[in-house]
């Protein structure tokens, strides 16, 4: 299968291990990986704090770049950006008076996935080949458990890692507190849930926390580095490419 990488700006700036380990699981699962260079943010930020008129155009751009990277099939590393290509485009179309770009941007939306559902939905695999011999929690994140209902996909992919010993995380289901500009606009509330949120992953007595979010784990890292614990964040894609033999 050729698949285009949506790698994210987010990935593109601070994280791009999880872009880059997105790449090489899908390379070693035997796909062919294409990055249109032309991509930029999809515009998430701005939908999400109101800014629609200014988004239209980061949406009708997100549309072209994938429409002409040749590729039937998008991935992303991160639920929150996937969830923006599939509930928010449409609609800042729709709300900008271009009925044709929705139709576009529906198109676009219904052939992006993030990471775990396409290796297990569309690919059909639980076992990666990934070896990784720690002790791990996994934080659903909100997007992804609430707006893409990816449900224990990432949990059955983590199951069958080499070497893992999957851990639960209590009230695994709770906001880290992140959302964004949330973070920054409700800062005492966001740090109190980040304080909640980070005795779970230390009750759980994980070596590491992963997600499917890069956000997330930049918040809960954050506020667990700041404690100096020795508990790290990895993000779901860098465990599922690694291997034994470290390739």
């Amino acid at each position: 299968m050729r698949i285009a990488l949506f790698a994210t700006c987010l990935a593109d700036a601070m994280f791009p291990r999880a872009a880059i380990a997105t790449v090489q699981l899908l390379e070693r699962l035997g796909h062919e990986m294409v990055f249109p260079e032309g991509q930029t943010c999809c515009g998430q930020m701005h939908i999400n704090t109101g800014y629609l008129g200014q988004a239209t155009d980061l949406v009708r751009h997100h549309v072209e770049v994938f429409e002409q990277s040749g590729c039937d099939t998008v991935v992303a590393p991160s639920g929150s950006c996937v969830g923006s290509v599939r509930h928010q485009h449409a609609m800042v179309a729709r709300r900008a008076g271009d009925g044709a770009l929705a139709q576009r941007a529906e198109a676009v939306a219904a052939r992006t996935y993030e990471l775990s559902e396409l290796l297990v939905d569309v690919l059909g695999l639980s076992d990666v080949g990934a070896y990784y011999p720690r002790r791990v929690t996994y934080h659903p994140t909100c997007h992804s458990l609430r707006m893409l209902r990816v449900g224990d996909k990432p949990l059955e992919l983590l199951r069958h890692v080499r070497g893992l010993t999957l851990v639960d995380l209590p009230n695994a289901e709770t906001c880290c507190g992140f959302g964004g500009t949330f973070a920054i606009k409700n800062a005492d509330t966001s740090t109190a849930m980040l304080a909640d949120k980070m005795a779970a992953v230390i009750a759980s007595r994980a070596e590491v926390c992963t997600a499917g979010d890069s956000s997330c784990l930049m918040h809960i890292g954050g506020g667990l580095s700041r404690m100096r614990s020795a508990v790290r964040t990895v993000h779901l894609a860098e465990i599922l490419a690694s291997t034994e033999t470290g390739r």
